[in-house]
């Protein structure tokens, strides 16, 4: 991978999307520095500890890389934006003017782009709209984050709010077309790497001397376990027969179908991961005796919160991977072009002969997610140590990382081939 890196900085082309990928991250961490219009800063400093629990503004402010905690022009970060998408894409089985959309192509996809930035709009307003009324819930009888909260400072910081996550995303996709990499991930990337400081400084400062010495070891484990999980697949064999087309004949061939063991990435731990912060941001919220058993019980170091957290995880699995990769499509899509798994008929069997190896690969898939997602809960009831960074900040860092350097690694491929003789 470093040679890689070192490789890439040799070819002009390269060397300028990295520096363009440089420059919008860069700009995208001064803005999390910048305070809203009409806020009090010093305010919002006071009120910050509300946001050093485990509840969904925790987790919320570790993507958008502290900007919630002080309330900056990005404040909501890069999540709207996420969020829509995903709307999007599990609407397109259930709405079929948008299914048909999917297969019309280019065309199609830039339709699904644009429904996708109308509704980042409609849910960053209404995301903005909620914080300026939460943050002044926070606020004490003797500070207030947002002072006299009348109409026209109201509206100044929620449009504030909603045009800095706009310009986000319009930074994220320049990123994705001129620079390496996918934007939107990048930025998510760059906003967990920048708690990595604090995060070695709490790391170095813990009282327990045997989690100082172990700590490296354990992350060096993880990391060699998840990459070794991500890169898994099951290749599948596919024999495409000899075909006439116009007065052409086409060569048959034989490829792979390859499937992933977690086709569903981190998705289904950052659902469960919100599901399982609602009880302690209700008990945070309302603060009656009630809610607060019951942010308690699904504490985060409790066996409740793992089981649960866990249970989740291997239910929007499933699911998730049944939205991304539908087996009658792909097995509709081989026998349109002649292809065929060997041993097996086309059309119906051969949807059901995937649909079954899928279900064997979601399942391990599945329990490697709820096993890197509930480590770091693990440790940390049976140790005095705190962790900085949760199981879904590994795996993103990890997956962008490696999606990255494939796509730095094929950039170098089209520009700087040397063929197998060195």
């Amino acid at each position: 991978m470093l040679k890689t890196i070192l490789n890439a900085f040799s070819v002009a082309d390269i060397r300028k999307k990295l520096a363009f990928t440089a420059a919008m991250l860069a700009l995208y961490r001064l803005g999390s520095y910048i305070p809203t219009p009409g806020v009090d800063s010093n305010a919002v400093k006071e009120v910050s500890e509300n946001f050093s629990g485990a509840g969904i503004l925790n987790f919320l402010n570790t993507f958008s890389g502290g900007s919630l905690s002080r309330l900056s022009i990005f404040a909501l970060g890069i999540m709207p934006y996420i969020t829509a998408s995903i709307i999007l894409q599990l609407l397109t089985v259930v709405v079929p003017s948008l299914e048909r959309l999917q297969k019309e192509g280019e065309v199609g996809q830039q339709k699904i782009t644009q429904y996708t930035r109308y509704l980042t709009v409609g849910l960053a307003f209404g995301q903005s709209l909620g914080y300026v009324f939460l943050f002044n819930s926070f606020s004490t009888g003797r500070t207030s984050v947002v002072g006299n909260l009348t109409f026209p400072r109201l509206f100044l910081i929620v449009i504030c709010l909603t045009a800095g996550c706009t310009l986000l995303m319009w930074l994220g996709e320049l990123i994705t077309q001129r620079g390496i990499g996918n934007g939107i991930s990048l930025m998510i990337f760059a906003s967990i790497a920048s708690r990595i400081v604090p995060g070695l400084s709490k790391w170095w400062n813990n009282p327990d001397q045997v989690f100082i010495v172990m700590m490296p070891f354990i992350a060096l484990a993880v990391i060699v376990a998840i990459v070794f999980v991500q890169e898994g697949q099951r290749r599948i064999p596919v024999q495409y027969a000899k075909r006439v087309v116009g007065r052409k004949m086409t060569s048959g061939g034989s490829t792979y179908l390859p499937l992933r063991v977690n086709m569903a990435g981190v998705i289904p731990v950052i659902f469960a991961a919100s599901i399982m912060a609602f009880p302690a941001t209700l008990g945070q919220m309302l603060n009656t005796n009630t809610t607060l058993d019951f942010a308690a019980f699904f504490g985060p170091n409790t066996w409740a919160y793992v089981v649960g957290e866990v249970f989740f995880i291997i239910i929007f699995t499933y699911f998730y991977t049944a939205v991304t990769f539908n087996p009658v499509d792909q097995a509709d899509n081989l026998k349109k072009y002649g292809g065929f798994i060997p041993g097996v008929r086309p059309g119906r069997p051969t949807a059901e002969y995937l649909d079954k190896i899928l279900s064997r690969l979601t399942f391990p898939g599945a329990l490697y997610l709820g096993a890197v997602a509930a480590l770091p809960t693990i440790l940390i009831s049976q140790t005095s140590a705190n962790f900085y960074f949760g199981g879904t900040s590994i795996l993103i860092v990890i997956g962008v990382a490696l999606d990255t350097v494939k796509q730095l690694e094929a950039q170098l491929m089209m520009r700087n081939y040397e063929g197998f003789l060195k």
